[in-house]
């Protein structure tokens, strides 16, 4: 707390107080014996988001180049925190913004975009890289296309990650008097870690790299996410995986992968014991910090740079039904979905979409009769649990008579199978179903931290009578 009469700073624009975030130490979810574990606050940013450094410099940036004058355009794609930052300096400084957003973007994120005077596009967000409908490629359509336009591309615009070598990097190492030992933050586009992690790896700090556990920069399959504007998703079908040219990935010591559940759990722990309200990609650097802080000892000091805040998040990280429902948070009341399904089979028979009807009547021979199967996207994996938005389709037996065995069964599923979370009442569950209209021999597909692990019938849950 500052001194008696202490007044804050005075700023001739709202962008002149982006940056020189505050340091707040965590007490309460940090165990006795671990480091000490720091968190750079970027949603006090003034638009709430680390996003906030790279727009104004990228923005002042392209001023300076002349790619974006007076009268301008700005184009991005963006889960929306670098859109926010984006319209705030747009509003500033005079300028029209376009932001092409994934439809898995919360409706906080897209309403804050419109009430700083932005227009929103949104696209699909599962969709391969090279789909015209990508929101990279939709984005560089439309800034192409627009007179005066100019694509901002975090991606690729090396004044993201410059920013923050020049400012994030040195205030960590000024506000901790040069005792930080250890950098963690999530990669998203790479311009925080990689920025910030070269500063610091210059006075000998370990940088960490915390990733959800699925995305490609660990080494996970790329299959779809909870936890917004962090990781790197890849479509199954995309042709060349293409990462981002600012993110360095020399500049990490290594990858602490985290599962959505770990990252959404802490997210409401911070909450909860540290008066903390944060985003999804916060919980997954704050998880991984805790790691790094069990491993390095009482003598270090961690620090976490935490995103944004999590009052964009409302309705779904700390929304208790949303989280139930995907199998990460438990009804406060029973019985629950798993009390009443028993044990889970060891694996889910899915049939990917390129299966030959041929080929999945042989795997349901050796399975035994059962419902319909899932249809999934396609992937190089041996997993036993499917992440929800990867089923795409579902297909019964009785849709294979007549096809030919070479036919590929993504080409006659039906719609995907309902979903109910494992810790979800079961009556309330079967309530949701039935106003569905799911029939009592219908396959439910039960989610364990958004990832399906097994398929029941209807019935099982109870409510509609037989």
């Amino acid at each position: 707390m500052g001194s008696d009469g202490e007044a804050g700073a005075v700023y001739d624009s709202v962008l002149d107080a982006v940056g020189a975030t505050p340091l707040v130490r965590l007490r309460r979810i940090v165990p006795e014996g671990s480091a000490q574990v720091w968190v750079k606050t970027e949603w006090t940013s003034p638009g709430g988001s680390v996003k906030d450094r790279a727009a104004l410099a990228m923005v002042l940036d392209a001023e300076e180049s002349g790619a974006l004058r007076p009268g301008g355009t700005i184009v991005e794609g963006t889960s929306g925190n670098t859109g926010i930052g984006l319209a705030m300096v747009a509003a500033a400084r005079g300028y029209r913004a376009v932001f092409v957003v994934p439809d898995r973007t919360t409706a906080e994120k897209q309403a804050l975009l419109r009430a700083y005077g932005a227009e929103v596009v949104r696209t699909p967000g599962l969709v391969p890289q090279d789909d015209p409908r990508h929101v990279r490629r939709l984005a560089g359509r439309i800034a192409a296309g627009t007179p005066g336009g100019w694509l901002a591309d975090q991606y690729d615009n090396p004044a993201n990650p410059g920013v923050h070598e020049r400012t994030t990097g040195p205030e960590i190492w000024a506000q901790t008097g040069g005792r930080v030992t250890h950098l963690v933050a999530g990669v998203g586009t790479g311009g925080t870690l990689t920025g910030a992690g070269r500063y610091l790896r210059r006075h000998g700090v370990t940088v960490v790299a915390a990733d959800p556990w699925t995305y490609r920069y660990g080494g996970g399959d790329g299959s779809p996410y909870h936890v917004e504007a962090v990781g790197h998703y890849l479509h199954p079908l995309t042709g060349t995986d293409t990462w981002p040219r600012v993110y360095d990935p020399a500049v990490h010591d290594r990858v602490e992968r985290i599962g959505d559940g770990d990252s959404l759990r802490t997210v409401r722990s911070l909450a909860r014991s540290e008066g903390l309200l944060v985003g999804g990609s916060s919980g997954t650097a704050v998880a991984a910090a805790l790691r790094v802080a069990a491993e390095a000892g009482p003598d270090a000091v961690v620090v976490a740079v935490l995103p944004d805040s999590g009052r964009i998040y409302l309705s779904t990280y700390f929304d208790d039904d949303w989280l139930t429902r995907r199998g990460f948070l438990d009804a406060v009341a029973g019985p629950r979905v798993r009390d009443t399904v028993g044990p889970y089979a060891p694996g889910l028979l899915v049939a990917p979409a390129t299966t030959t009807v041929a080929a999945l009547l042989a795997a349901l021979d050796r399975a035994g009769p059962g419902g319909a199967v899932p249809v999934v996207l396609p992937r190089e994996t041996d997993a036993v649990t499917w992440s929800a938005p990867d089923v795409i389709g579902s297909v019964r037996p009785a849709d294979l008579v007549g096809l030919r065995p070479d036919e590929r069964v993504g080409a006659h599923a039906g719609p995907p199978p309902a979903t109910v979370g494992h810790g979800e009442s079961t009556a309330a569950a079967a309530a949701r179903l039935d106003a569905a209209a799911v029939g009592r021999h219908d396959a439910v597909l039960v989610l364990v931290d958004g990832r399906a692990v097994t398929q029941v019938r209807r019935d099982r849950l109870g409510g509609r009578p037989a």
